[in-house]
């Protein structure tokens, strides 16, 4: 079998390449805008799904691919936080964020030419109290934008978190005991 991941994350290339599975990027791009009425679970479960059928398609001549694809969002109170459009959204974001808790959701999909799994990891993330001075600062480090929820865990956005129940590399974009798990029943191992 050979991996292939549909993303051009540099997040999600990073974490499996720490599991040392040889993969093959795809450079996929589908529509991910939200329909309506569409609750955050069945959004972030369409979307990886979505990401695996299209990089599927671009390598059907490989009978024996398997790709792995998928999607990160942010719920406050069942509102999707998306990447931040501009500092005003950046900022309202955080503000929003700031000493409460709030559940990253992460689906990932497996595509084969017999079958497509799809699975979620929900973390729960908890952030101290932020100043508007912190927000200003986290700002002009420019991380912020493409970054579900106007945030990045494993960098300096770290600072925010006090604590999380659940998967960080779920959080991150991928999480592995999961995808490792799922992967193994395909037979790929780490080489």
């Amino acid at each position: 079998m050979t991996l292939y991941l549909a993303s051009t994350s540099p997040r999600r290339r990073e974490l499996l390449a720490q599991t040392d599975i040889n993969f093959t990027v795809l450079d996929i791009t589908i529509d991910e805008s939200q329909r309506p009425n569409e609750l955050p679970t069945a959004y972030v479960e369409r979307l990886a799904k979505e990401k695996a059928e299209a990089g599927y398609q671009s390598i059907a001549a490989d009978e024996h691919a398997v790709v792995l694809a998928a999607d990160t969002i942010v719920v406050l109170e069942d509102d999707i936080l998306g990447k931040p459009a501009d500092q005003n959204q950046a900022q309202t974001m955080l503000r929003a964020l700031s000493g409460r808790s709030h559940v990253v959701m992460t689906a990932f999909a497996i595509k084969t030419a017999e079958q497509i799994r799809v699975q979620r990891v929900n973390t729960t993330v908890f952030f101290r109290s932020i100043t508007s001075k912190e927000i200003d600062w986290y700002w002009q480090t420019g991380e912020q934008l493409d970054k579900a929820g106007g945030y990045g865990i494993q960098s300096k956005g770290g600072v925010f978190v006090s604590a999380i129940s659940g998967s960080y590399s779920a959080v991150v974009g991928l999480p592995l005991a999961e995808v490792i798990t799922a992967l193994q029943t395909y037979g790929i191992q780490p080489q």
